[in-house]
């Protein structure tokens, strides 16, 4: 299984486990956490989710060996299929807490920034790397970054590429907290079981609350999605992938 489930009481752990590929985004991984996701939904005994990688990284993001080889309908496809993982941690009537362990990138990044509350290890890595390789984020990065952190803080994340440590995510307020890594979990877990404390509907309808507060989220997404695809046809694409796989630095003629 690419995704290790274990039940802490009423606290769901879900392992992102791709160690092999630092836990990047495989179409059968990305299943196997949507059929997490549906059965947590269907659990009333869950109140809180608690989503990690093993090894050294939450998620790399995405495959880019298989992203080089997509065209525009498969990567609308794929942003949609990214789409639908993030939308299903956000619309759990539970919260789900990331606990990001090391490398978040990319699509990685994305699906934390999903995630209710996160928090990071004194390890953590995060990046929205895409403009190196010739296109948007494209699973929600462009719409939750700025809401979270702020117009200029996502604006320098996604548009240098910069990688993050967690002292400066914890300042932007991109994580609530941070802690050694040999105790994230435990934290993680211990938040969990706080808000499992917490009246069910109460935590359910206060979630619901604040999204609502942050405004359309749909539109939105899928104008992101229309634009990430469409990007595959560009030069710059095939060039800022096939840099990536050579290992050498792209060269952009636009």
């Amino acid at each position: 299984m690419a995704v290790v489930r274990e039940r802490r009481g009423a606290v769901q752990v879900l392992v992102l486990d791709r160690q092999e590929a630092l836990n990047a985004f495989s179409p059968e991984q990305i299943d196997d956490l949507l059929a997490a996701l549906a059965d947590v939904a269907a659990d009333p005994g869950v109140r809180a989710v608690v989503l990690t990688g093993a090894g050294r990284a939450f998620s790399a993001g995405a495959d880019i060996s298989r992203m080089a080889e997509m065209d525009v309908d498969a990567a609308r496809a794929f942003a949609m299929q990214g789409h639908g993982v993030c939308t299903a941690i956000e619309d759990l009537s539970v919260p789900v807490i990331a606990a990001i362990n090391g490398f978040a990138l990319g699509g990685g990044c994305e699906v934390a920034l999903a995630c209710d509350i996160r928090l990071a290890s004194d390890a953590m890595k995060i990046s929205q790397p895409e403009v190196a390789l010739g296109i948007p984020p494209g699973w929600g990065g462009s719409q939750r970054l700025p809401r979270i952190c702020g117009e200029g803080f996502a604006k320098r994340m996604i548009l240098t590429g910069a990688m993050i440590g967690p002292d400066e995510a914890l300042a932007a307020g991109l994580v609530s907290a941070v802690h050694p890594a040999d105790h994230l979990m435990d934290a993680a877990v211990a938040m969990g079981e706080e808000i499992a404390q917490k009246s069910p509907s109460a935590v359910a309808l206060s979630k619901r609350l604040i999204h609502a507060a942050l405004g359309e989220r749909d539109h939105l997404l899928a104008a992101e999605a229309e634009a990430f695809a469409r990007q595959f046809a560009h030069p710059e694409r095939i060039e800022g992938m096939t840099a990536f796989l050579e290992k050498r630095p792209p060269a952009w003629v636009g």
